[in-house]
């Protein structure tokens, strides 16, 4: 339910920015601000079987770490011939869930309930007030044009916060687009640890909040800066489908050198930083969140590297390529690094 979602929202961002709930309002034509009508662009999402890019191997001697570099969204009629990870996968020691920030509240369902009313109160913005009275003309002027197309007359998300309308702009947009409505790597991977009896090893950096009910209230009265967040969303829609598009196709078709050339920012990472930003974040130890979370992930993929003979791990693709990225760090380390062919 969209309550719970919200809390979930407020308490682990990096979940929120990976999940978005269905809206129920079917999408209208949008007028541009000139009057004129917008228009999808022609973008030609790739479907049928695909190979998917090969995974890079981490080795020192004897030992293995494979990865598979992910992109998300992803074309959602495609069909991923995964005969070459699901090898990996049947031979692994060890696979590692994805990097990413774990926020332990320690909610029992009746507490749950119990900060329902809050988590909705925290939905919306300070004061009562809505997307036009929070946003800078020009900005609140592009969301209006595409509005009606995404969300129809839905007159209640005006007074949500950018943070989260953000969110469910990008998730309808991407679905108008062919992308994202199925999820193609994660059956892959959970199929085989079913088939085997094994289960992901964690690497997510977990932080404790002892008081949910207090980090929810001051998130509800604190004026957050999330308009990068929103600027991001409206950018994303309005120009960058297409390259959005290409991106997907690329992982589809297993063009590396495509993916190299294309970079985007990423949406999910650009809004949790918005939400971390907030002193109410700050009190709670959230700070540095996302060199902790590196910092933990290469301290599970070393210990892995260590132990097994053959490891399997999936990263995202700007974490695999950028010359900063994970594998920039393991090879700094004196790991080998070898690039699929």
């Amino acid at each position: 339910m969209r309550l719970q979602w919200i809390a979930l929202c407020l308490l682990s961002p990096l979940v929120c920015f990976a999940q978005s709930p269905q809206s129920p309002d079917s999408p209208q034509p949008a007028a541009a601000t000139d009057g004129t009508p917008v228009r999808d662009l022609e973008v030609v999402v790739v479907t049928g079987a695909q190979p998917g890019p090969g995974m890079w191997k981490v080795s020192k001697g004897d030992h293995a770490l494979w990865i598979l570099g992910t992109v998300s969204p992803l074309p959602s009629g495609m069909d991923w011939k995964s005969n070459e990870v699901v090898a990996v996968l049947k031979q692994s020691d060890e696979v590692l869930a994805a990097p990413g920030l774990a926020v332990d509240a320690d909610i029992g369902v009746f507490r749950g309930l119990l900060l329902l009313p809050s988590a909705l109160k925290a939905g919306k913005n300070p004061d009562g007030k809505t997307l036009q009275e929070v946003l800078p003309a020009s900005m609140y002027e592009r969301w209006a044009a595409m509005k009606p197309r995404y969300f129809g007359r839905d007159k209640g998300i005006e007074k949500r916060r950018p943070l989260l309308v953000a969110n469910e702009l990008y998730a309808q947009a991407n679905r108008r687009a062919g992308l994202g409505r199925k999820p193609v790597i994660s059956p892959v991977i959970n199929g085989v640890l079913k088939e085997r009896s094994m289960k992901l090893t964690p690497t997510t950096l977990k932080i404790r909040i002892e008081d949910p009910k207090a980090a929810i209230e001051e998130f509800s009265r604190e004026n957050v800066n999330d308009l990068d967040c929103f600027r991001t969303a409206l950018d994303r829609v309005e120009r960058d489908m297409p390259a959005l598009v290409a991106r997907a196709n690329a992982w589809a078709t297993g063009d590396i050198e495509a993916l190299r050339a294309l970079p985007v920012e990423n949406q999910q990472r650009v809004c949790t930083k918005a939400f971390v930003g907030g002193e109410y974040a700050k009190k709670r130890g959230i700070i540095d969140v996302e060199a902790r979370i590196r910092a933990k992930w290469l301290e599970v993929a070393e210990a892995a590297l260590a132990k097994n003979k053959t490891t399997f791990a999936t990263l995202e693709m700007s974490d695999v390529l950028t010359a900063d990225g994970y594998l920039a760090a393991l090879q700094a380390k004196g790991y080998t690094v070898e690039a699929p062919e």
